[in-house]
């Protein structure tokens, strides 16, 4: 069979991430963005409540062997079967609202939680291995962007449906339709990413030259991994990392009517694509040695999340669960609503910050894309189990103001904890990398190999 030559711009790892960044925004993105519907569309809150537990339950387990099943699949067909998920959650909503069946919604979650934990891996594993040390910033901010621009186009269509009807109705066939048939996209761009051989960075290396893994090679791993103090250093931040989307998704639904939870939503999502770019940005400094930039990045996080979060538990003090905000701030009332959506607004812009962090953090640690694969099956994971128990907190009904607490009081161990593992980054990832010119690599005109001056490197195990 004759293979169509790859063009030395498409090697790149930022076009590689680009495109990783676009499955996310067909599917993940997508998710989102019916998610910003209402109910998934369906107008049946205690329904996808309990898929979402369920969801959220898998997603924990399953992401702890993540990791591994991608790197014995490849990336490609992890990918691939990760997107599954999406498109079959999607048709499960669809099915309830033209059938009734809300045992297929329940299915369905748990089939995305398992699908979605083998795409965060390997999401995780491309976006952190393949870019070259000094734009891991830069590519975490252009794939959380692209992904966040999903949650910001559902936000907008929310938006737009309270404003011409009043309110958010359940969504039609068609719609559900749409929404599959863009995640169907989504799942074929999988096979357009392109394997870690493939891909030159700027200077013409390799991502990595390692051979495929085994499943002995992965449960050496996955114990090595069990036993890495700077991962096991980094399971406060994924445990608070997604922790506190309840209590905001509480207090948005407390304190704003729906077309004004919608325009949070809006706002959310924009915060979360600057936060992300100016987090990005700064880890990348290129006159900063790469610990200062750990700690620069470290301080800008611990004081947006001080700030915040102070703000957070002095709006907090205006209302309660016994004592409700009646009627609910629409946004037109610039006087009352001002204020909380500023606070969304901000709010996201820390979310985006401990986001980027994390990811930057961890892919400081190694380039090897194994070892990084597990390690975000592993972030995430943890994260989920987080996001699982911060769900069953509120459903309790637990007052605002101790859910707030909580929230900072999880940040704030987790942030110098997460200093301690930043302290022994050291400047280059010793990583096994191929360093011979490469026909077509993306080298810009910057000169051979045997001009630059390179870093020696050494094989490591992979785990």
């Amino acid at each position: 069979m004759v293979s169509l030559p790859i063009p030395g711009w498409y090697r790149g790892p930022m076009v590689q991430v680009f495109m990783l960044g676009m499955v996310c925004f067909c599917t993940v993105g997508m998710f989102s963005a019916l998610n910003a519907l209402g109910a998934g569309g369906t107008q049946d809150i205690v329904l996808v409540d309990i898929s979402n537990s369920v969801l959220y339950g898998v997603f924990c387990i399953a992401g702890f062997f993540g990791g591994s099943i991608n790197n014995i699949l490849g990336h490609n067909v992890t990918l691939f079967i990760g997107t599954l998920g999406y498109m079959l959650y999607t048709g499960s909503l669809w099915c309830f609202q033209t059938q009734g069946s809300r045992w297929f919604v329940i299915f369905g979650g748990a089939i995305l939680g398992f699908t979605a934990a083998l795409l965060w891996s390997a999401q995780g594993s491309i976006m952190m291995s393949y870019p070259k040390e000094e734009d891991k910033g830069k590519a975490i901010g252009l794939f959380w962007g692209l992904f966040q621009a999903g949650n910001l186009i559902g936000s907008i269509i929310a938006f737009s449906l309270n404003l011409k009807n009043g309110g958010l109705d359940a969504v039609q066939t068609s719609t559900y339709l749409a929404f599959i048939v863009v995640m169907a996209f989504g799942t074929f761009l999988t096979f357009a990413i392109l394997p870690p051989s493939e891909v030159r960075r700027e200077d013409g290396t390799r991502v990595e030259a390692l051979s495929k893994t085994t499943v002995a090679d992965e449960v050496t791993g996955f114990i090595s991994l069990l036993k890495n103090r700077q991962m096991l250093l980094l399971i406060p931040l994924s445990f608070a990392s997604n922790f506190f989307y309840t209590y905001q998704g509480a207090i948005s639904f407390a304190v704003f009517d729906a077309s004004t939870r919608a325009l949070g939503g809006i706002l959310s999502a924009l915060a979360s694509i600057i936060g992300a770019q100016i987090l990005g940005w700064v880890l990348d400094i290129k006159f900063l040695r790469r610990r200062q930039r750990a700690f620069v990045g470290l301080a800008m996080v611990s004081i947006t999340v001080i700030a915040v979060w102070s703000c957070g538990i002095a709006y907090q003090m205006t209302f309660s669960r016994t004592n409700p905000i009646e009627p609910k701030y629409n946004y037109k009332d610039s006087k009352n609503a001002g204020t909380p959506l500023a606070l969304i607004f901000f709010y996201y812009i820390m979310d985006a910050f401990v986001q980027s962090m994390a990811y930057w953090t961890m892919a400081s640690l190694t380039s090897d894309t194994f070892t990084l694969a597990r390690f975000a099956g592993f972030y995430k994971a943890i994260q989920s189990g987080g996001a699982a128990i911060a769900f069953g907190v509120d459903a309790v009904a637990t007052p605002y103001m101790s859910e707030v607490i909580v929230n900072l009081v999880l940040l704030l161990v987790s942030l110098p904890l997460t200093g301690i593992v930043m302290y022994g980054i050291k400047e280059h990832n010793e990583d096994i990398v191929e360093t011979e010119k490469v026909p077509g690599s993306a080298d810009n005109g910057k000169g051979s190999l045997e001009d630059k001056e390179m870093v020696d490197v050494e094989t490591l195990p992979r785990q």
